[in-house]
């Protein structure tokens, strides 16, 4: 198993984190072990955790390591130092990995942000703050979904998922906002020229302001809102919904074209589920088992005989495509589409709860295929709830089971994607799924559909009616009195079961109990146990419509009415008649290429968003204590950064552009002997980032330090750096600096030197051997991801030859 590993520099200590399980700290001048931690940030006692035989490879490693390094010329103290932990790293994970530790909170990603902490993301979805010294400070969670990638840009946070779904924290851990931003996991992120731009694992860039969720998302949002007629498009589904328990019988050609064949000539989507296709205890039991340890779900072979008969009178292939479909024991789900909108049908998925005996046992249960059709989410579940007429309060927990418990193979990551290229939040921020693609815990998936129809055989039968009042009923076809005594519109006018969701007026005689192959009414089961006639099989649904608004809209863009809803009283193949039901569904889209030509025109043409760009990428003024600071054995230094403006703060980062020697003649040669944050192993800057408050100043400790023992290698000959080389040094460091939410920044530079001679700084001086036409564009040897405006404007003004 392999282990990433993180350099995370902090002063003169590396800290390595193990992906996997341990994170700990080691100075990087001393090799000492500082301290070793787990995820929950509790102290490991490593001479407890190492067993002897991994002790033993852990000095190997590190000796092994130094011997060898000895033979290479010019090597780094840091290159080697940094090998040797990685090795101590690899042997302390696999002794960790042996049973400390699970596997549900690995680490996955690592930041550090401008105030010092360290961030980092689990598998489980937590985000974990930390301290430099690896004091766990706090943990957040909001969604349950494996974190994928980190990124820190100014005072905010942002955090991809494998969801798709990327959510925006402060400094503090709050969460400031959250959307879909792709289909698939976000597994990197970078930033440039006022955008947070997110790479997902399918190959997608999106493009994000830096200061959304923000004001301007609202000024845009509103812009936007007032031309939504101009991008908005209409589009009709007709869907055709089925459900039969067969009682394990096979159905007849003719049976097929009666239930769905006829029907299916205008429909777009077709919708089958079956109940009782196969109910043996060996094969309940062998289902159970499969279902439990998540193999062989692809079905059985009865199963897939029925897939293929309704196929055959679907003309599959031809007109219909099967797109998706899902067994458990006795239950199935299918689903075709119409070829001429299967490009707009897609990331298909399915689940599946039981609800037989233990909450494990498939006989009764649901399985469901969820699809987006048109950028929206359909939902449709087959159900088998608890039989039997006193049964009420069990019909009802399993519906409450299935509801809340129902989770399919991935998040409903694709609700409402948001258009490709630069955009800014708002483009996918919408009404209540705004919080994000995945259910906060508590929140059933299924209630983030757009649409679900729930279709089986529900088992609610008649109440307070004898056998014979029912039949002299039915044969009057007075089913308003009866559709009185019937259980499940009781249960759910008192709110009690499908809470929310609605149902089309029976105009069809109850369904069940009927003798097989007898035609008509008289084929009421007239045995021995006389069971009442009633409405076991049902067909219900939920839309986006309200109380509020029931106009088609990308505020309710799912909006459905019933054209058609029957029984097949001629098909006699079971005990139950097989129901139908035709949906006329209109969808509310977006045109994304429309609606990326209105932004462009606001974001061009509208003053208050202009200036509001404008001030938002505003860098505070700031000025330094010094440009020139000189150090001589084991000095400290204060520089003092002074953040002039009233209003805004100022971040900084202190990177070191360069290391130069200089020679007697007062010559300089570049030197790249570089440590933590590219500063030269006898400089000591702290902080290196931070935060100044409007009218405040920071201050930074440069130090010199003369602690260097260790073995340089210059030619192949082992010197001792210090006392070696007495040549005075200099650096130029470079303050970054910027606003809060701005990739604008300013620069100020700072020269020091380490001097040993006693010899003043001189004014100006080149370093030998410089190419001036080279330098056209200064550059750090070790810069951030960060780019900036003047280096963007300095690129376009070069004239290539």
């Amino acid at each position: 198993m392999h282990a990433s590993v993180y350099a995370v520099y902090y002063g003169s200590k590396v800290i390595f984190w193990s992906l996997q399980v341990l994170l700990f700290s080691r100075d990087s001048r001393t090799r000492e072990l500082l301290k070793a931690f787990n995820i929950d940030g509790q102290i490991e006692n490593l001479s407890v955790a190492m067993d002897p035989t991994i002790e033993e490879e852990v000095r190997v490693k590190v000796l092994a390591g130094s011997k060898k390094e000895k033979s290479q010329s010019s090597i780094s103290f840091f290159q080697r130092s940094r090998n040797a932990l990685m090795g101590a790293a690899d042997a302390v994970r696999r002794v960790a990995v042996r049973g400390a530790f699970g596997d549900d909170r690995k680490t996955e990603a690592l930041i550090t942000t401008i105030d010092g902490n360290i961030w980092t993301g689990c598998t489980n979805g937590s985000i974990v703050q930390w301290d430099g010294n690896g004091n766990r400070l706090q943990e957040f969670q909001y969604h349950s979904c494996p974190v994928q990638c980190l990124f820190a840009f100014g005072l905010r946070i942002w955090v991809g998922y494998a969801s798709g779904l990327i959510d925006v924290l402060d400094l503090n851990g709050s969460k400031l906002g959250g959307w879909i931003a792709h289909s698939s996991p976000v597994i990197h992120m970078a930033v440039g020229a006022g955008f947070i731009f997110t790479l997902a694992n399918h190959g997608g860039i999106r493009g994000w302001r830096i200061t959304s969720p923000g004001p301007l998302d609202n000024v845009i949002c509103k812009e936007l809102g007032d031309r939504e007629f101009l991008y908005t498009k209409l589009e009709n589904v007709k869907i055709l919904a089925g459900t039969w328990n067969v009682g394990q019988e096979r159905a007849t050609h003719d049976s097929l074209i009666s239930w769905l064949g006829s029907a299916a000539t205008g429909a777009d989507i077709v919708v089958a589920g079956l109940q009782e296709v196969e109910m043996g205890a060996g094969f309940l039991a062998m289902s159970a088992a499969k279902e439990s340890m998540q193999v062989g779900l692809e079905g059985s072979s009865v199963g897939q005989l029925w897939l293929d008969m309704i196929g055959k009178i679907l003309d599959e292939g031809s007109t219909f495509q099967r797109i998706g479909y899902r067994q458990l024991a006795g239950l199935l789900i299918m689903v075709w589409v119409r070829n001429d909108i299967r490009s707009h049908v897609g990331d298909i998925d399915v689940a599946a709860v039981p609800c037989g005996f233990g909450r494990a046992i498939g006989n009764k249960g649901a399985v469901g295929l969820r699809m987006r059709v048109y950028d929206r989410i359909l939902c449709f579940v087959n159900c088998h709830f608890a039989a039997h007429l006193e049964a009420v309060n069990r019909r009802n927990a399993d519906f409450d089971h299935v509801y809340r418990t129902m989770i399919f193979s991935r998040p409903s990551n694709i609700l409402n994607s948001a258009s490709a290229g630069v955009s800014s939040s708002i483009q996918v921020l919408r009404g209540a799924n705004v919080t994000g693609i995945e259910p906060v815990v508590g929140i059933p998936e299924l209630s983030e559909a757009d649409m679900v129809v729930f279709l089986g055989d529900f088992n609610y039968r008649l109440d307070g009616i004898s056998y014979d009042e029912a039949r002299d009923f039915i044969s009057q076809r007075s089913f308003d009195w009866l559709r009185e005594r019937d259980q499940l519109q009781a249960e759910m006018k008192s709110g009690n079961v499908f809470q929310g969701m609605r149902e089309a007026v029976i105009g069809f005689p109850p369904t069940y109990k009927f003798e097989k192959h007898q035609p008509g009414l008289a084929g009421y089961d007239s045995g021995e146990k006389r069971r009442i006639p009633a409405w076991c099989d049902r067909i219900l649904y939920r839309d986006n419509c309200s109380t509020t608004v029931s106009t088609c809209s990308l505020d309710c863009p799912v909006i459905a009415s019933v054209l058609q809803y029957e029984a097949c009283m001629d098909v006699t193949d079971s005990d139950h008649k097989p129901v139908r039901c035709i949906f006329n569904v209109e969808i509310a889209r977006v045109d994304n290429s429309i609606r990326r030509q209105e932004f462009g025109e606001i974001m061009g043409s509208n003053e208050k968003i202009r200036h509001m760009l404008v001030e938002q990428n505003k860098v505070p003024e700031t000025i330094v204590s010094t440009n020139n600071i000189i150090l001589q054995n084991q000095d400290t230094s204060v520089l003092r950064i002074t953040n002039k403006s009233g209003e805004d703060i100022a971040l900084y980062e202190i990177v070191c552009e360069g290391e130069f020697t200089i020679h007697e003649s007062g010559q300089l040669s570049s030197n790249h002997s570089f440590g933590s944050f590219g500063f030269p192993r006898w400089l000591q800057v702290s902080p290196t980032t931070g935060i100044v408050e409007p009218d405040h100043i920071a201050e930074i400790a440069v130090h010199h330090d003369e602690h260097q023992t260790l073995e340089e290698f210059v030619d192949g000959v082992p010197q001792n750096w210090w006392c070696e080389d007495a040549r005075d040094k200099e650096v130029m460091l470079l303050i970054k600096v910027r606003g809060g939410c701005t990739t604008e920044i300013k620069s100020h530079r700072i020269r020091v030197r380490h001097s040993i001679s006693g010899k003043k700084m001189p004014v100006e001086r080149k370093p030998k051997n410089v190419n001036t036409q080279s330098s056209v564009l200064q550059r750090a040897d070790f810069l951030g991801n960060s780019c900036t405006s003047d280096v963007f404007a300095h690129l376009q003004n070069l004239h290539t030859p």
